[in-house]
């Protein structure tokens, strides 16, 4: 259906050699074949898929896509993938043919891949190696989504796809999934010839993740003869991620050729994405203060291992038991809290190409204006409700005694509500209204627009007779802008019984939370009943929902708090860039060499405006800055013999910083182990230096073989910087509003970490930074790929089996800055290691280097293609990795000081489809078919289990006609 552009020498070779033999392929193997072929003409390193037909790629989602791919790792959300690593970065540009796109929030990688449709993608190009005309701003590589080209057809373009997709986690049934596509072209009477293409798609999906959590860092026992030194539960929490997205895409190219030397484009991308986030959370919470007292049945001991070559010792950690209250030690805890963590993003995005090209004798010129956008609101409405426990003594509190059960043995995180205890409640208590309070909601409307605005104009001319064969040049000039507006309040933060109104006066908002999670893994302790806030309700009418909690409120008769969303003085930032880019290459072949060299330079302009407030007088402040960089690029081929391509690539780049990064303003949430985040205006690009050497041999049709060197120096890499709030002798934080170290956060509502009675608290302030020594990163990158087409007399049937298989291994050094431990844990590897007086205490660093990054990580896949019938199976794994990305609102400060340790993990995914006729093909998808968890370490890989994602299986069925 995709006509490949074919080169001039190509061509002659076509034409004068009667005996090329001509092997016609078509499907997966065509698809193959093309991408092979167009990478190994490529002056640079790339990897390229192309789509079987529009609309099938090897994968649903694009994330997943792109994990077929040689250096390729993805990070999933509730089992859907949405994160990229290339060469274990994160920091990777998005385009779409070739034009920049901007994301929905305060990044700078581009369109996130949950907002665009695989199905109008006709290929994926990842750049590793770039050239001079390569725009700057990516460290791994970047990744450019093609659409069809209209000229390009060689024949009418037609399709039309329905499909269902069903999650294995989820309770709303089969989703649907629609797309489909229309393109040809027309010789004109003028001679000319004009083209179009128009592509669409519908997609519903549910996604859902089952997350347990513990959080084992309570201050250690020093006194227990019986059992030694031991940690134990300082907070349990379940957490049911879900996910609903609603995703329309819109792709359609123009494309007018008067003659055959000039051509015009007009391309435009529209996506709208609303995702509906409905969790819950059920914790346990303030049960630390019973670690003396509820003494576990079992234990295990924990070897940390080392960090930075330093030994961190072992120690002894709760691992089965009961927590049971104790009005003697705290007359209202353990306390039982049901959250509901009701959101959205509403996303609606553009891209916008308008361009055309004109080839002379020796000059060829083409020019471009584009634009990208997105409008993006995040409204989320989270509850929380405190169970009173009728069987436990009544106090002033608005939380109550709950006895617990955990069993951590397993490799399992398994928790709930301990039934023997004489403080149980019964299943019927923990479902009656009567038994709640509104502790408080945390409302938020906010807003973020972001833009991108370029123009650009790229020349090449032709030399004959030259080593150099071309000059090309070009300018680019282009424009960012990142608006972001904060609205949020809170109702309640009530820690009083007397300002709580019971569950009973909003009784027609209450329903009973999920509990489809038990199915994943057959655990029999858990939390199964409790109550929430209707989050349909919310989402059909949020407003009428807080007016019945205010009358809730009111007829109580305690505190009456309403919301309040008009933003506050420090809520607004914007920043703007222009920046200006400059490049010259010249392009080289010389027997059997050829490449090209050239040089790039980069010029911004920055200026960030937002409020500043001194003594109740707010001022806009707008702050300048500018920088300039040049960066030079070279890439050489050398074709050895006909079937082996020797590569080698060396150039620089630089990689902004995140908008959110430099937004000064603060913003503080309710939870006193919530870090508050705040931005660096200070901070500098990232510099990037790399290096590629490879061999590709292409020993058959379809087939190579190839191993890669590559490595990667980084300056001004960002890094996190933590202050943490300090601790006195009784265990609890500053009160404020003096912190010496952290910050104060007037907000918070203390719980165990400070006066209940008090609101205002001191608490760890977190920011980034630039590392200010070199981080080296290095890699190895292996490809195989082969089928049996060509041995179809010797085989028959089973002449339609292919292979696929990559491999990456790399590491890195360097880097100055570091982790430090928590308070708590700083406590806990000190007992580990003998040591109670803080004034002897050893701090435990670990350099901070790459996160998200696996060391080891292989892709392997078999397909069969064969007699209309068309079957792949893939299994992907990838090594350990270090992530922030955590369950239920973990931070540096409840993970011991460091990034959690994400374990190795596998997942097999697999699909089968079959030409009924030529017109009309059938088939079924299946994502994660072992159901594949997740599971992560505190400190070090197999150290301390702190948290779960039981993921789900994913199965799409449908049916494509093509005509």
């Amino acid at each position: 259906m995709l006509a490949m552009p074919t080169y001039a020498a190509e061509a002659e070779t076509e034409i004068n050699d009667e005996n090329l033999e001509v092997i016609s392929v078509t499907g997966m193997r065509s698809s193959l074949t093309s991408a092979l072929a167009e990478k190994r003409d490529t002056s640079n390193m790339v990897e390229i898929i192309m789509a079987t037909d529009i609309g099938k790629l090897p994968d649903q989602n694009l994330a997943e896509v792109l994990e077929n791919l040689t250096g390729v790792q993805i990070t999933r959300t509730a089992g859907v993938g949405t994160g990229v690593q290339i060469r274990g970065s994160n920091s990777n540009r998005v385009e779409i043919n070739g034009a920049s796109t901007v994301g929905a929030g305060d990044g700078r990688n581009g369109m996130s891949f949950e907002d665009l449709s695989a199905a109008i993608i006709a290929g994926v190009e990842v750049t590793k190696a770039s050239t001079a005309k390569t725009t700057e701003g990516s460290v791994g590589g970047t990744i450019n989504l093609r659409t069809i080209r209209p000229l390009e057809l060689s024949e009418t373009l037609g399709s039309v796809r329905i499909q269902g997709e069903d999650s294995s986690l989820t309770t709303d049934g089969i989703m649907p999934r629609l797309s489909g596509a229309y393109g040809d072209n027309w010789e004109l009477s003028s001679g000319g010839k004009i083209g179009v293409v128009v592509s669409g798609s519908y997609a519903e999906q549910e996604a859902t993740s089952f997350r347990p959590r513990v959080d084992r860092d309570a201050t250690p026992t020093t006194d227990n003869a019986a059992t030694g030194d031991y940690v134990g539960i300082q907070f349990l929490n379940q957490e049911l991620e879900n996910f609903e997205y609603e995703t329309t895409n819109f792709a359609t190219t123009l494309e007018y050729a008067p003659n055959d030397d000039m051509k015009f484009f007009v391309d435009a991308v529209l996506t709208s994405q609303e995702q509906r986030q409905e969790s819950t959370r059920v914790q346990a919470s303030g049960v630390a203060a019973f670690t003396g007292a509820s003494v576990p049945d079992s234990f295990e001991t924990v070897n940390f291992g080392s960090l930075d070559g330093v030994n961190l010792g072992s120690m002894q950690f709760a691992q089965t038991g009961i927590i049971e209250p104790n009005p003697a030690i705290h007359d209202s805890d353990p306390n039982l809290r049901f959250n509901s963590d009701t959101g959205a993003r509403v996303t609606d995005s553009q891209v916008f190409r308008i361009g055309g090209e004109w080839q002379g004798d020796d000059l060829f010129i083409s020019s471009e204006i584009a634009h990208a956008s997105s409008d993006t609101t995040t409204p989320s409405y989270n509850s929380q409700l405190n169970f009173i426990n009728p069987n436990a003594p009544i106090t002033s509190a608005n939380d109550n005694g709950v006895p617990f059960e955990y069993d951590l043995t397993g490799d399992k995180l398994t928790f709930g509500i301990a039934e023997d205890s004489i403080y149980a409640p019964s299943t019927a208590e923990l479902l009656d209204p009567s038994n709640v309070v509104l502790d408080q909601v945390d409302i938020s409307r906010s807003s973020n627009e972001n833009s991108d605005t370029s123009f650009r104009i790229d020349s090449t001319y032709f030399i004959d007779d030259s080593i150099i064969t071309s000059v090309d040049a070009g300018i680019r000039l282009n424009k960012t802008k990142h608006d972001a507006v904060t609205r949020s309040d809170r109702i309640g933060g009530f820690s009083k019984m007397v300002d709580s109104p019971s569950g009973d006066l909003f009784e027609e908002l209450l329903v009973k939370g999920p509990s489809n999670f038990g199915a994943s893994d057959g655990r029999a302790l858990a939390m199964r009943d409790f109550l929430i806030i209707d989050p349909d309700l919310v989402f059909a009418n949020p407003d009428a929902v807080t007016d019945i909690l205010v009358d809730a409120m009111t007829q109580h008769g305690g505190n009456v708090d309403a919301p309040d969303l008009t933003p506050s003085d420090t809520a607004v930032f914007s920043i703007e860039e222009e920046t200006i880019a400059l490049y010259a290459q010249a392009n080289f072949e010389y027997e059997m060499v050829r490449g090209n060299f050239g040089v790039r330079h980069v010029s911004t302009d920055i200026s960030s405006t937002g409020n500043s407030v001194n003594g109740g007088v707010v001022e806009s402040v707008t702050t300048t800055a500018d920088y300039s960089y040049t960066l030079p690029r070279l890439n050489i081929v050398a074709d050895v013999t006909d079937d082996v391509i020797v590569r080698l690539g060396w150039g620089k780049d630089i990689r902004r910083p995140d908008f959110g990064d430099l937004n000064t303003s603060v913003e503080f949430g309710t939870n006193e182990n919530q870090t508050v985040q705040i931005g660096n205006a200070g901070l500098e690009p990232e510099e990037v230096t790399s290096f590629d050497i490879s061999a590709e041999w292409y020993f058959a049709e379809a087939a190579v073989v190839s191993i890669g060197y590559f490595q990667k120096d980084i300056s001004n890499l960002f890094v996190t910087d933590i202050d943490y709030a300090s601790y006195g002798s009784d265990n609890l934080r500053e009160p404020g509003p003096t912190c010496s170290s952290g910050i104060y956060n007037p907000s918070v509502q203390p719980n165990t970490l400070g006066d209940p009675n008090t609101e205002g608290l001191c608490v760890d302030r977190e920011s980034l930074g630039n590392d200010s020594a070199k981080i080296k990163q290095t890699g190895i990158e292996m490809a195989f790929q082969y089928d049996l087409s060509s041995f179809e007399k010797d085989l028959g049937w089973a002449s339609g089996f292919g292979f696929l298989a990559n491999y990456t291994i790399q590491d890195y050094k360097g880097g100055s800055a570091t982790y430090s431990a928590s308070s708590r844990g700083a406590q806990i590897f000190n007992a580990a290691n003998g040591v109670y007086d803080e004034n002897d205490y050893v701090d435990y660093t670990l350099k901070q280097g790459l996160l998200d990054f696996s060391e080891n990580a292989y892709n392997a896949s078999i397909y069969y293609e064969k007699y209309g019938l068309s079957a792949r199976m893939r299994y992907t794994w990838r090594e350990e990795y270090r992530t922030l990305d955590t369950a239920a609102g973990a931070s540096l400060t409840s993970t011991l000081g460091y990034p959690v340790v994400t374990e190795d993990r596998g997942q097999l995914n697999a699909s089968v489809s079959y030409d009924v006729t030529e017109e009309l093909n059938i088939g079924v998808e299946a994502v994660n078919l072992t159901e594949s968890d997740i599971t992560q370490s505190c400190v070090n890989s197999g150290a301390l289990l702190c948290a779960q994602g039981i993921t789900d299986r994913r199965i799409t069925f449908g049916a494509t006609y093509t005509f």
